[in-house]
């Protein structure tokens, strides 16, 4: 009779938990990106990883030409640093560059975030403002501020001549105007340049500062206000509530926004790495190296190079910040 109950009984369906189901429901939303990515991407991946290991071979076929591979092991590899100084060189540079546009960047979207955040009339068209510039940095005006047509028809038209041959509409503000203003403060050399150079780069600042901005903003949005008002009744100040309570709640997103921004300075059209390695890759199939490749073989494995230099500073700035960041735990 035991055995027959337990026939009989109805098997109880499992219900998925909440977070199986948000699991299931994000996998099914990046289902096109990793089909895309393993039907498409994955494969030029290997194909340009197989390259910078071979001699690429063009031979010429019935109805088209064709290409073959001659392995030739990390030849191209070792001709990237000795045959071409131009390349460290360009990886200096941009190493340089990072370390300028990284912090002036975080700094930037962050000040203008927690300006945003504040009630006041309009606040949304200014919201929308400062976004405009990342929608106009794509397509065909990212193409004329590459190359600097405007830029050049100003300076031809309009410039100021400081009789130096050099015209003043360039430059803002110089090194001389910020050592006048900081002659009686303590502040070194470096720090005067640095500033200096952020004035004049104000305009690519703030073209590359709209999604850190609004994922900073969000981020100031999800603090409850309830915390605000306790730190009010407590008879903190501003300052004090900004450094103890507003800056740790969005230390997360300062991680998220440092690796944004590094991958984005570069991977960027105008960096000087890539458009060094374009030239490479640009110089035909008969341009020999010293290891017995040719411009695209070489040019492949300066990608990879540079690939691999990036993951290893995107790890290392990731393992700094993290251990300066705050999570707040769902019991907190």
């Amino acid at each position: 009779m035991t055995e027959n109950k337990a026939l009989l009984k109805p098997k109880r369906k499992k219900i998925a938990s909440l977070d199986r189901r948000k699991a299931r429901a994000g996998w099914f939303f990046i289902l096109p990106f990793l089909i895309g990515f393993v039907l498409i991407y994955l494969p030029m991946v290997y194909e340009s990883l197989l390259m910078s290991f071979h001699k690429i071979n063009y031979v010429s076929e019935t109805g088209g030409a064709g290409y073959s591979l001659e392995y030739i092991g990390l030849g191209n590899y070792l001709d990237a640093f000795t045959a071409n100084q131009a390349f460290s060189q360009a990886l200096v540079s941009g190493l340089k560059q990072l370390a300028f546009d990284v912090p002036a960047i975080l700094i930037f979207s962050l000040f203008m975030a927690v300006m945003l955040n504040q009630k006041m009339a309009g606040r949304a068209v200014f919201r929308a403002i400062f976004f405009v510039p990342v929608i106009l940095s794509t397509g065909i005006m990212e193409t004329i501020a590459s190359s600097d047509i405007l830029f050049e028809n100003a300076d031809g038209s309009g410039g100021i001549d400081t009789g130096t041959g050099t015209s003043a509409s360039n430059d803002l503000v110089s090194v001389m105007d910020f050592e006048q203003l900081f002659a009686n403060m303590k502040v070194g050399t470096e720090i005067v340049s640095y500033v200096a150079t952020a004035v004049n780069n104000i305009f690519d600042i703030v073209n590359r500062s709209g999604v850190q901005m609004l994922i900073f903003l969000a981020a100031l949005q999800s603090i409850s206000p309830a915390i605000y008002e306790s730190c009010k009744i407590d008879g903190a100040t501003a300052w004090e509530t900004f450094w103890k309570i507003t800056f740790p709640m969005i230390s997360p997103m300062i991680l998220v926004n440092g690796v944004y921004t590094i991958i984005d300075a570069f991977t960027s059209s105008d960096n000087v790495v890539m458009s060094y390695i374009n030239g490479v890759y640009g110089g035909g199939p008969g341009a020999a190296t010293p290891s017995g490749g040719n411009a695209q073989s070489l040019a492949s494995a300066m990608y990879w190079i540079y690939f691999l230099m990036v993951i290893l500073i995107v790890a290392v700035i990731a393992s700094i910040f993290s251990a300066f960041v705050f999570y707040q735990r769902k019991n907190d």
